[in-house]
């Protein structure tokens, strides 16, 4: 661990679940770190260090998860495996005390505790192994979809939804949605090891997935996800996918619908009826244990639903934007920052630029292609002019200067496609009243008018050429015709 990088959200979730009370072995264990990786982050919030304990005892009962593996092997006794302790322990317990202290470890270690659930503690997560359908009413093919089921672990009250796919924009999307339903955050998310939700499934180290760790420290709610192959720690969704399949599934079964969205309906109709039937033996629902007990102990929402996050490394170009390839679009970035290699995070509504960790840039998210987002506080002073180019300010300004210079201002303005081109030209043309006056430019304008064409290249002949100065219609008149005559086209 120690050349590697730690991500943000993994340091997050140390933080959630030592506040939660978990012990630095048991985030260890659960984050896929080392426990001193863990000691180390942990004291850099806290002023104290505690003391590891050290001890013949705990150093021998750390020796017994490998005793219980060895024991299974052809051959491998209790006297080879207190040899073996011995050598590492020269001052150890005798084989005696050994052997009934290891006796008692394995009597113990595989007893099936019942754990009192506390209201607003824990939310169970997982998918049914069977799936329910949409019919596509064009074509008439059936399409089999996934059901997502989450359970709090308190009260029972659950919650049921279909989805497309088990793929993480999936399913990120369904805890937000049973988040939704609760109105409110469990201390600690449980999913199952699928790969939506770990990335590396390991019965001691499990690697959550980077999003769904995201996810969480969002919501401020620890992932603690099940372990491989120990059915015993999602239990309370297994027992429920079993109800789901007699209450939602068997209901659904003859009826045909050609939306998710209708099946939804449906679903949440008999799931309002599952919550609010009395439970076994009790006369309260699962939504009366809720709203009595557990609903005033969770964490309220946040103001924003999470959005599952893109990343991007780009340079800030010397216009001072980055360009979110996907759009096609380009966001701005302080001018200071120009050259530097900068981080994107988007979302479907916005995207942030970082650097070193640290927000430089802010924007909501538009997906017009070459268009650009500014903020005019991001540009050098020289440029927050060009910052403000718009149609009705080169409009107004050619009014100011003549009719006929703002008829000509809007044929240009018009004509052209690319918006930053046009605003050049625009610029370009109007600068002639400084170059060569406002009368000239007045002409200009209304000889390259009766061409018919409109840019800037045309009303710059003009001026340099002094046709402004003649009178183009007496020329026309005077003309002879003859195969070497440039005739308006030549222009365009």
């Amino acid at each position: 661990m120690a050349n590697r990088t730690i991500q943000m959200e993994v340091i997050k979730q140390i933080k959630l679940l030592n506040g939660l009370g978990y012990g630095k072995k048991a985030i260890a264990r659960e984050l896929g770190l080392s426990r001193n990786t863990v000691k180390s982050y942990l004291a850099e919030d806290s002023p104290v260090v505690r003391v590891k304990k050290t001890g013949r005892q705990e150093s021998m009962f750390e020796f017994f998860p490998y005793c219980k593996e060895e024991l299974g092997r052809k051959g491998v006794t209790r006297q080879i495996l207190w040899g073996e302790y011995r050598s590492k322990n020269p001052d150890g317990y005798s084989y005696g005390h050994f052997c009934e202290y290891l006796q008692q470890w394995l009597s113990n270690a595989d007893v099936s505790l019942h754990i009192e659930q506390q209201p607003g503690d824990k939310m169970y997560v997982d998918f049914t192994g069977s799936r329910l359908s949409v019919v596509d009413a064009s074509t008439g093919e059936i399409i089999p979809v996934e059901v997502f089921v989450s359970v709090l672990g308190y009260s029972g009250l659950t919650y049921v939804r279909a989805c497309l796919s088990q793929q993480k924009e999936d399913f990120l999307a369904c805890i937000v949605h049973a988040l939704d339903y609760y109105g409110g955050v469990p201390k600690v998310l449980v999913p199952d090891n699928l790969k939506s939700a770990v990335d590396k499934a390991n019965r001691y180290e499990a690697t959550i997935n980077r999003d769904l760790l995201d996810l969480g420290n969002h919501y401020g709610m620890a992932i603690l996800p099940a372990r491989s192959r120990k059915p015993r720690d999602k239990a309370w969704v297994e027992r429920m996918v079993q109800i789901v399949y007699t209450r939602i599934f068997a209901p659904l079964r003859n009826q045909v619908f050609t939306s998710l969205k209708a099946l939804n309906d449906a679903i949440l109709e008999l799931l309002e009826v599952h919550n609010s039937k009395p439970l076994q033996q009790r006369k309260e629902s699962r939504a009366e244990l809720f709203q009595a007990h557990e609903k005033a102990l969770m964490l309220p929402l946040p103001q924003d639903a999470y959005e599952l996050k893109q990343y991007l490394y780009v340079k800030v170009m010397k216009n001072s934007h980055v360009q979110l390839h996907q759009d096609r679009h380009y966001y701005s970035v302080p001018f200071r920052h120009i050259g530097q290699k900068v981080k994107i995070v988007f979302t479907a509504t916005h995207i942030g630029v970082y650097l070193n960790a640290e927000r430089i840039a802010y924007h909501l998210r538009d997906a017009a292609p070459h268009k650009y987002t500014t903020v005019k506080e991001h540009l050098p002073s020289s440029h927050q002019f060009v910052s403000e180019w718009n149609p009705d300010k080169f409009i107004l300004w050619a009014e100011r200067i003549h009719p006929e210079v703002k008829a000509y201002i809007t044929g240009v303005l018009a004509n052209k496609s690319y918006p930053e081109q046009t605003y050049r030209s625009c610029v370009g043309i109007l600068s002639f009243e400084k170059k060569a006056g406002r009368d000239r430019l007045i002409a200009a304008c209304r000889r390259a008018c009766s061409y018919g064409v409109y840019n800037y290249k045309v009303i710059e002949q003009i001026i340099n050429n002094k046709l402004d100065r003649a009178d183009y219609r007496q020329e026309e008149k005077d003309m002879p015709l003859h195969d070497n005559l440039r005739g308006p086209g030549y222009y365009k």
